[in-house]
């Protein structure tokens, strides 16, 4: 499909128990429907053919007749179609009942997975009929005219992804089959279920799905038996669900009397990534158990170039809903914790940090007081320093004085005015002239003095900067790039906003409460160009180098996963529809590699700091990148793109 997608159905057909050929009746609509929504792979539930709780009918041969019988009238439907579908249906062998998935294609059976562990507890019975797969190894069987191997050690090869199948039970054992599959090379895995209703039941199984799609690193699709199973002893609500590496994308309405069609994209281009990053994944690879893995090839067919329908965050590093609030407390204390310990070995009770107003001084300002507090510390030892500069507007100014009042630190103001200018006048540099000489000029005088009075004070310098300002390199090399400990130094500029407003809404004195909302509100800027004629910002930061929403999903997803420019700009286009053009997104987009690449050597001297999430550009930790790689190919990829 497109940029590694691949469209996936989980199906909830209407059963009628016994009646194969009801039941194959609305497996073949349901198959159509998904052709026609250019799926390419759907799974159906449990012993679908037949329905699941026929119970002791499974011993009458008519049963198996008109199961085999109706699998037959399913593959003459599908001859035409490009769609694999994996289908439920008991399967006699050797003696034996066999509970199977049955992958077919374009008329053919690619294969039999047979279930492996057959629950024989409580509500189930499921040996009193079944045997387990177990028992066969790998075999070939004659069915419906065709002879087809049959394993639960089957690995199926689509043009686009590697797939793998089990059943129900399997997913709930301590070691499931798909462990074992996705190490011989499956990416997605299908489990055809017959899950009965529970109190409290559904909560657990999303849980276990989600952490066995985490823990595979893989895709899992899961169909489950629902209207029209008997009601005799238990309920079956039906329950679709598709996991991509423990997120859900998609779910099915449960209780629906209905039938119903679930489908969604799985980035098979990113687990691919997660894997090979993962060496605690290949490592398991060389301590699997030899087995004899059968690896069968499907049709090929041309993929479909189709639209998204699952949702791209525009926003990756800042979770949605409730988790927003618990998100932000455990980083702030990941933060507390960082600091805390360099503080605890230095044996310092002093640190200096330069208060600007905007957001990144306060987060690291509020870490600091949080510290302090946490250690016992008086927050004296907090030496607050605001530096007015030639950009230094009255806003800003009385913020950042007004919140170090109503936080109780030391509050220090040294103008670099006088400085700067006896600066340039040794330089001979003009003034009027607002280049980067008279930006970087201000940055390091600012540096200067901070370090020159931790060393007065015998304490330490806290860094402001974050991860969105370290990976576009929007930092003086030597100024505000430096530090003695940098807590925010992985946190990204779309999330350190929610951080300030978390603490301003739960954790904070009414004085400051009103300060930090006001800071929030503030445009971001560095404040080294004048104000315009009312006293206002007159330097947006995202107006010289981009929106920062864009920045971080960029970022996010070139660290996150690797993705090539094109694919970033493929999903920047579903995140950011409505409120950036293609154009727009294609300039920043290039800004974001051209300057990534660039402002490596800013990276590579990083002072210390606390990682909090998945992405960091610290050079001892999550990013070693030298500083004079080219970044041509990625250049010439965001320049050929199609906005």
């Amino acid at each position: 499909m497109n940029y590694g997608f691949v469209r996936i159905a989980t199906a909830i057909p209407g059963v009628k128990v016994g009646d194969c050929k009801y039941n194959a009746q609305q497996i073949e609509s349901l198959i159509i429907q998904a052709e026609g929504k250019g799926v390419e792979i759907i799974c159906f539930p449990e012993l679908s053919i037949t329905a699941y709780t026929c119970g002791d009918l499974f011993a009458q041969q008519l049963l198996l007749d008109e199961a085999e019988m109706c699998l037959i009238s399913i593959l003459d439907f599908t001859r035409s179609l490009d769609i694999i579908s994996i289908i439920g249906l008991p399967v006699a062998y050797h003696g034996t009942l066999l509970n199977c998935a049955a992958v077919i294609q374009k008329g053919k059976i690619l294969g039999l997975i047979p279930k492996t562990y057959l629950p024989n507890y409580k509500e189930f019975y499921e040996q009193r009929w079944f045997t387990s797969g177990d028992v066969h190894g790998n075999s070939n069987v004659l069915v419906c005219g065709q002879m087809v191997p049959l394993s639960r050690h089957l690995v199926f090869n689509t043009p686009s992804c590697c797939f793998g199948v089990e059943i129900c039970e399997d997913v709930w054992a301590p070691i499931p089959p798909s462990s074992e599959l996705v190490l011989q090379g499956a990416e997605i895995i299908f489990n055809l279920s017959a899950d009965n209703e529970g109190v409290g039941k559904q909560d657990y199984l999303k849980s276990l799905l989600a952490q066995q799609s985490a823990r595979c690193l893989a895709g899992y699709v899961f169909s489950g038996a629902g209207f029209g199973e008997s009601t005799q002893d238990v309920v079956f609500a039906g329950k679709a669900l598709i996991y991509e590496n423990g997120m859900l994308l998609a779910e099915n309405e449960r209780f629906s009397f209905k039938e119903q069609l679930v489908y969604s994209e799985i980035d098979v281009e990113c687990l691919r990534a997660e894997r090979r990053v993962n060496t605690t994944f290949s490592a398991s690879i060389a301590r699997l158990r030899p087995h004899d893995t059968m690896r069968i090839d499907t049709e090929l067919f041309a993929s479909k170039d189709i639209e998204l329908s699952r949702k791209v965050d525009p926003m990756p590093f800042v979770p949605a809903g409730k988790t927003l609030n618990e998100r932000c407390e455990e980083i702030f204390a990941i933060q507390i914790a960082g600091l805390a310990k360099r503080l605890v070995h230095t044996q310092t009770q002093t640190v200096v940090i330069g208060i600007s107003g905007g957001l990144d001084s306060t987060l690291a300002l509020l870490v600091c007081t949080k510290t302090f507090d946490k250690l016992g510390l008086s927050r004296k030892g907090i030496v607050g320093v605001t530096m007015p500069g030639f950009g230094t507007t009255n806003r800003t100014y009385t913020n950042a004085v007004n919140l170090m009042k109503s936080l109780g630190v030391t509050l220090r103001e040294i103008s670099i005015k006088k400085s700067c200018i006896q600066h340039f006048e040794d330089l001979g540099f003009d003034m009027a002239n607002h280049n980067v000489t008279y930006e970087n000029a201000q940055a390091r005088e600012r540096t200067q003095i901070l370090m020159d009075v931790a060393n007065q004070m015998n304490g330490m310098v806290v860094g402001t900067g974050d991860l969105s300002e370290l990976a576009l390199g929007w930092a003086t090399y030597n100024g505000d790039h430096m530090s003695m400990y940098g807590v925010n130094a992985s946190i990204p500029k779309t999330l350190v906003k929610h951080l300030v407003k978390w603490v301003a809404d739960s954790i904070i004195d009414e004085p400051s409460q009103a300060t930090l909302l006001d800071i929030v509100d503030t445009p971001i800027s560095p404040e080294l160009i004048p104000a315009d004629e009312n006293g206002n910002i007159s330097q947006k930061t995202e107006d010289l180098v981009g929106p920062y929403a864009l920045h971080d999903f960029f970022l996010y997803y070139t660290l996150r996963f690797g993705f090539r420019p094109s694919k970033i700009f493929y999903l920047a286009q579903y995140a950011f529809a409505g409120k950036y053009t293609d154009e727009v997104i294609k300039k920043w987009l290039t800004t974001f590699f051209r300057r990534f690449f660039s402002q490596q050597f800013k990276r590579s001297c990083l002072p210390d700091g606390p990682k909090v999430g998945s992405c960091s550009l610290s050079p001892r930790g999550d990013w070693r990148m030298p500083s004079d790689a080219s970044a041509a190919a990625w250049m010439d990829e965001c320049n050929n793109l199609q906005a």
